[in-house]
């Protein structure tokens, strides 16, 4: 159809539903296509090229208007809140946010995606006036400030993204009225504070949460495991400390495999002075998924996951985190966790990624993490491990995952197990007398050489890296008091007797 608008749309009478998405137009918006708008209830431009301006707009258009994914810039119309469904998404709009958000009471908009574009400045204190939205998009801009607190009449909303902006300060309580609230996400702004336990304890149709990459601080509070129907926990790149909570196996949905939706949809009703509309649309979120940023949408249901990398978190993992059989992905990396692998980290059998490198986890991988046949990432690396590798399992196809863990032995490592130097037929019988002093000779000189390569292989590893030594000096530490305590034990026995 591209790359103008159809000349023959002037002549169209009784035009209700227009609808000219992804037809490679790139011309600017003509003045006449808005007479169009008396009596025009739906009007898709998206997806096109379109350049230049909105323009202005008539006193009557459509109650639903998507103009996203197109190269529109300067000013937004203020008249246009009065829609009931707005998408204008993914253009260069530039525009201060309270030049054409405040401008109406009572505002029929129950859909507003004005994400990537260039809106900037704070938002102002009036959302008492949107009582209706049930949809919120407002990120990848430049907003800054505090979140307004009459947020908190946001009653209908569902999705609220204000991700990838620059707000700053601690979250409104007031927002713990958002009571059917099931996508709430804040990742890449400078919030500050603790994490507020109305989050668990109010909020609890949340689905996915989201404050990745802000300045949180504090423990997680206990509250979070009210939320039984959360699927996605992202609470990485902040400053949190304390440990993690024993409660998380009372996330219900994280503990059942599988999904009966592989979307996560909302269905809502529009209402405008012309019409009455039915609309769907379907929740989306980013994260980071084996190693990389990822886009979830069609597929968003059948993610599980947690995230609480990149923290201060210390303590073991407790154990009570294997009850959560549904998980799909978890990344505990990053932090100063200590203790030693679940041994039942075999229960996540639909885990597909696993992170828990960068801690200070110390003792042997857990036979049973070779049970997981669905792993495609797995990361132990810059721990304490020690012992063998499992043989014969999918564990030695991770090249990389078990790095900076210098007690671990076996493949893929290139360092072998003590009980594989030995190979067969090492003995050797010689029964005769003449080669007997070559033999012992040449037995001593062996033993020597041997003696001065493990020593420096050993020594010379200890003193040139200082993660290995701190590892082997706490391994003999650990090996003393256990020593200690047992030859204690034994005695006591005996003296009993």
């Amino acid at each position: 159809m591209g790359p103008s608008f159809p000349k023959w749309l002037q002549t169209q009478k009784s035009v209700s539903y227009l609808d000219i998405s992804d037809n490679g137009i790139t011309d600017t918006i003509p003045s006449w296509l808005w007479d169009l708008s008396h009596g025009l209830y739906f009007m898709d431009l998206s997806q096109n090229q379109i350049r230049g301006t909105i323009g202005n707009l008539r006193s009557e258009f459509p109650p639903k208007l998507n103009v996203s994914w197109n190269q529109l810039e300067g000013p937004i119309p203020s008249t246009l809140s009065e829609v009931t469904f707005l998408d204008l998404s993914n253009n260069k709009f530039s525009v201060a946010a309270a030049s054409f958000l405040c401008t109406t009471k009572d505002s029929n908009l129950s859909f507003l995606d004005i994400s990537s574009n260039h809106i900037f400045g704070e938002l102002p204190d009036c959302w008492i006036h949107f009582k209706k939205l049930v949809f919120l998009d407002l990120s990848n801009n430049s907003l800054s400030g505090k979140i307004p607190t009459t947020m908190g009449y946001l009653f209908s909303i569902r999705t609220l993204r204000l991700n990838n902006n620059g707000f700053v300060g601690e979250l409104p309580s007031q927002l713990k009225n958002c009571k059917n609230l099931t996508l709430f996400n804040l990742a890449e702004n400078k919030l500050s504070g603790s994490i507020p336990e109305w989050l668990g304890a109010s909020l609890q149709n949340l689905t996915i949460l989201i404050l990745q990459s802000n300045n949180f601080y504090g423990s997680i509070p206990p509250q979070l495991c009210h939320l039984t129907r959360i699927q996605l926990l992202d609470l990485s790149m902040n400053n949190i400390s304390g440990t993690i909570p024993k409660c998380l196996n009372s996330l219900t949905t994280l503990t059942q495999k599988g999904s009966s939706s592989q979307t996560i949809r909302h269905s809502f009703t529009g209402d405008s002075a012309q019409i009455t509309f039915y609309e769907v649309y379907d929740d989306e979120a980013s994260l980071i998924w084996k190693g990389l940023r990822a886009e979830f949408k069609s597929n968003l249901g059948l993610l599980k996951s947690i995230d609480l990398s990149s923290n201060k978190l210390i303590g073991e993992i407790p154990s009570e985190i294997t009850h959560l059989v549904g998980l799909i992905s978890l990344n505990l990396s990053r932090n100063q966790l200590t203790g030693q692998i679940p041994s039942r980290i075999g229960n996540f059998q639909e885990l597909e990624s696993l992170d828990l490198s960068r801690n200070q986890i110390n003792g042997k991988i857990p036979t049973s993490l070779s049970w997981i046949a669905s792993l495609g990432k797995l990361n132990l690396s810059e721990n304490n491990l020690f012992g063998k590798i499992l043989i014969g399992t999918q564990l030695q196809s991770f090249d990389y995952a078990y790095d900076g863990n210098c007690l671990l032995c076996g493949a893929p490592l290139p360092r072998t197990c003590p009980e594989e130097e030995k190979g067969p037929g090492q003995s050797v019988l010689v029964n005769q007398d003449g080669q007997d002093g070559l033999i012992t000779q040449g037995y001593y000189i062996s033993m020597r050489l041997g003696f001065a390569v493990g020593f420096w292989e050993v020594c010379g590893t200890l003193l040139l890296n200082r993660s290995c030594r701190y590892t082997y000096f706490n391994f003999l530490t650990f090996l003393n008091d256990w020593l200690h305590v047992k030859a204690a034990i034994i005695c006591q026995r005996m003296l009993n007797r």
